[in-house]
């Protein structure tokens, strides 16, 4: 009987890991290089004051989740898909071009976090190894099946368990932390509001909203194959769905008040409140293995495989949703399960778009600071892209019986306001 039940409990878990598919990679891929440096830096820059918007985002962040997933569920089509049959080329050449444009740039900042990373454990040029990943992920991508290489992405985001580790071996003022966790605290002060505005920007990221309607329409693909394009929507499909996105958002919460948290204490406390290169950033992690010999060589080891990991697995999905977007608005083959010669167009979107983001590092930008930059021009691109979904969410023809309810709707323009209010602000502040 107790073999039984322990067997019974095993099966019951390993079922539950198969539904956890868009919401969980989606939630990984959001805590990216430039997550991790912009939340690092908002914990240095500010202690904790901060902490609050890891808590705050979090419905937000899984409402509009939610609600791309559910159009890419409910119509069997990407966003760009949906908005070039029921909107203006206009509308659909815009909504394109900040997608390209948000997405390359992120790509060329992961990329120069990756290979700053990785020249803290071995001495090889920069841009040897920037060339060296850039090719790595391109070989991954495109000669690697969409089944395969989904489970590659999942076990990456294991990644971001050192994190949570230090942030529960360092010693905390539990009763500050709870505070500042609970009780928002806000400057209008341009520095406040840049660093606020890349918080929601590489939280609430446009790349995430076409990823994960895209991505939902290749798992119904793969699961129900003989059904032609149609969408299978079943409420226990929406169930599936909606519980594999919470997961996913929850676990990347969870990372990013981590994040923030070790960042001020570790970094802030000590008197580093400007994280400029990756060994500052590094510094993070130290914590986590101040008993060992060689403690500063083993928190960067265990920062670059961070980093590495989760640049692997977020630069393909900047690239993937932006080539998902250009496919879908002028009606080219686009699945990441075809292979190349089946879909030319949609793996040489993936190739320039990582090709240009590799560029950017061979011109000299600073890639920490790239990273931050890219968060926020994240958060200024995200607002028109939230109108858009909150639209086609909220449109009876488009969504049936599966558009937003009440629920969804206030979050999704909650989110839409406080992301135009911020960058709003920040512009407001500039200089002041």
């Amino acid at each position: 009987m107790g073999q039984n039940g322990t067997s019974f409990r095993k099966k019951r878990f390993w079922r539950f890991l198969t539904l956890l598919g868009p919401g969980l990679t989606t939630g990984a891929a959001d805590d990216d290089p430039s997550g991790i440096a912009t939340y690092t830096q908002t914990g240095a820059q500010f202690g904790y004051g901060q902490l609050w918007t890891a808590l705050y985002m979090l419905p937000f962040m899984a409402g509009v989740q939610e609600a791309c997933a559910r159009i890419g569920l409910v119509t069997g089509k990407g966003i760009a898909a949906v908005v070039k049959e029921h909107y203006s080329k206009r509308v659909l050449y815009a909504v394109v071009s900040l997608v390209i444009i948000a997405n390359t740039i992120n790509i060329g900042a992961d990329i120069g976090a990756m290979a700053a990373a990785a020249e803290l454990l071995v001495p090889v040029p920069f841009v040897v190894m920037a060339l060296l990943f850039t090719a790595i992920i391109l070989v991954l991508e495109i000669f690697t099946r969409y089944k395969a290489y989904s489970k590659i992405l999942k076990w990456l985001a294991l990644a971001l368990l050192a994190y949570p580790i230090t942030a529960f071996i360092v010693e905390q003022p539990w009763g500050t932390v709870l505070k500042a966790t609970v009780v928002p605290h806000l400057e209008f002060s341009f520095a406040f509001l840049f660093i606020i505005t890349g918080v929601l920007g590489t939280t609430i990221s446009p790349y995430m909203f076409f990823w994960e309607a895209s991505q939902e329409v290749e798992e119904q693909k793969e699961k129900h194959p003989n059904h032609n394009g149609r969408p299978v929507v079943t409420q226990s499909i929406i169930h599936r769905m909606r519980l594999d996105n919470n997961i996913g958002m929850i676990l990347s919460e969870i990372t990013t008040w981590c994040i923030l948290l070790v960042g001020a204490t570790v970094l802030h406390q000590s008197g580093v409140k400007d994280v400029k290169t990756a060994a500052d950033a590094a510094k993070a992690l130290e914590p986590l293995v101040h008993s060992f010999p060689n403690a500063g060589f083993l928190a960067k080891l265990i920062f670059s495989i961070g980093i590495i990991g989760l640049g692997l697995l977020a630069v393909p999905v900047l690239s993937g949703s932006a080539a998902y977007a250009v496919c879908e608005a002028f009606h080219l083959k686009a699945s990441l399960n075809f292979k190349l010669r089946r879909a030319r167009g949609f793996y040489g979107v993936i190739i320039v778009a990582t090709l240009i983001g590799l560029t950017m590092n061979l011109i000299g930008i600073d890639p920490v600071r790239a990273l931050v930059y890219a968060a926020v021009l994240n958060g200024v691109a995200a607002v028109p892209l939230l109108f858009l979904i909150i639209k086609i969410s909220r449109n009876e023809g488009i969504m049936g019986e599966n558009k937003s309810g009440p629920l969804s709707s206030a979050l999704l323009w909650f989110t839409f306001i406080v992301m135009g209010a911020a960058a709003v602000a920040m512009f407001f502040t500039i200089g002041k």
